[in-house]
């Protein structure tokens, strides 16, 4: 079980590095794309997405800011 659950999380993180490879976006926008992108096969929860970005960032592969989302609200914005 360990095994496969590393797998997932492996995957998932390899997913996001790629979705934000191009740039800095935020949670909601990392999500939209790789479901897009998977044609909607992968469909992303808060409580999958969310650890992984704060995975990712204890790990020092990215980081994150208080910024502006493109509806012009305020968001935590990953690069």
């Amino acid at each position: 079980m360990g095994e496969s659950k590393e797998l997932l999380q492996g995957t998932l993180d390899m997913l996001i590095l790629q979705t934000i490879a191009p740039g800095p976006a935020h949670g909601h926008t990392i999500a939209h794309i790789i479901e897009r992108r998977s044609e909607d096969v992968l469909q992303l929860e808060h409580g999958s997405l969310y650890p992984a970005l704060h995975r990712l960032e204890d790990r020092g592969w990215i980081a994150s800011f208080w910024g502006t989302s493109e509806n012009n609200r305020k968001a935590h914005i990953t690069g």
